[in-house]
């Protein structure tokens, strides 16, 4: 699988097809109806810019979503998540391919699910199925998004891509938003985001599957865990995470939500605190799913926290908000 070159994926049938995929699920939301009023007209316009080079992406609107902790999300204009689009739809699989089997955000086939089942397989290989101890180390990234240092996100792009069109349209993508500090961080909302985040981070995966040999690590966004039965070389490796971290990507830990725990006494990763022989849901993610069942939800949301659900011990949880299958 290789990166196609710009003048291969900047074409009217390109931006068609990227339109056809990008309103999929979108086609009663307002400014997407306006955008198709006139459709030939803004897409024509979007590929003479892109074709002459003149493309500047236009600037954010913000709200803040609670989910169950407040994340202040960034939404771009229709015709620059189009841009995402295609380029999301033209890196992804040549990125997808590179990165380790243990990632698991924002990836065809994988997911919190699948993340949930891996962790157990792991837990019970280290506790030699739960006859011996097990620790894990688990971590999180401070403020991930908006701590990622652009120049270096772009510095390990040009080491997969060579056409100096395509680094100038991710460019104009990734420069067009930035914390208070210029040149720092990536808007929580763009599909391009979920993407480069992975590849920003592929960085770190390699770091510790290569260079440190970590066996049971698993990492979901900005959340990591490893096991281990040895408790010293989990603090040992700490140190060495810390300092790859703020070293290559300029990164940081965040200070309250790193631990080394055991299998036995719960560990909390993914919304669960997973025990031996059960996991249970963590309790912000029970009070969030509680208010959002209430006052007549909508079926697919219904569905959704049934899939959820069922993945963990929750009988009674579901019981008393109706869901229950038994």
């Amino acid at each position: 699988m290789f990166i196609p070159k710009y003048t291969d994926i900047i074409t009217i049938e390109n931006l068609l097809a990227t339109w056809e995929n990008f309103i999929r699920g979108k086609r009663k939301k307002k400014d997407v109806v306006t955008f198709q009023l006139q459709l030939a007209d803004n897409l024509t316009l979007l590929y003479r810019e892109l074709q002459s080079r003149t493309y500047k992406h236009s600037g954010y609107s913000a709200f803040n979503l609670s989910d169950p902790k407040p994340r202040n999300i960034h939404k771009a204009l229709v015709r620059d998540r189009v841009i995402h689009h295609l380029i999301y739809k033209e890196l992804y699989q040549y990125f997808n391919e590179r990165f380790i089997f243990d990632s698991y955000s924002c990836r065809k086939d994988k997911g919190t699910h699948r993340a949930l089942d891996r962790f157990k397989l792991f837990a019970g290989k280290v506790s030699k199925n739960h006859t011996k101890i097990c620790y894990a180390l688990k971590c999180d990234i401070r403020k991930f998004f908006a701590s990622v240092d652009q120049e270096v996100l772009m510095k390990i792009l040009e080491c997969h891509i060579e056409d100096r069109e395509i680094k100038w349209l991710i460019g104009q993508v990734v420069k067009s938003f930035h914390t208070t500090d210029i040149g720092i961080g990536l808007p929580l909302g763009n599909l391009t985001s979920q993407l480069l985040v992975n590849i920003y981070m592929h960085e770190f995966d390699m770091y510790m599957k290569e260079e440190l040999r970590v066996k049971y690590y698993i990492r979901y966004a900005d959340d990591f865990i490893v096991l281990s039965e040895d408790k010293s070389y989990l603090e040992s490796l700490l140190l060495k995470i810390e300092f790859f971290l703020k070293d290559k990507l300029h990164l940081s830990l965040h200070p309250d939500k790193v631990f080394i725990q055991t299998y036995a006494f719960g560990v909390d990763f993914l919304g669960w605190i997973h025990f031996p022989h059960h996991r249970v849901i963590r309790t912000t993610t029970k009070r969030k799913v509680v208010k959002n069942m209430k006052w007549y939800p909508r079926p697919e949301t219904i569905n959704s926290y049934r899939g959820l659900l069922g993945h963990g011990n929750t009988y009674k949880l579901q019981k008393s908000i109706g869901i229950s299958n038994y």
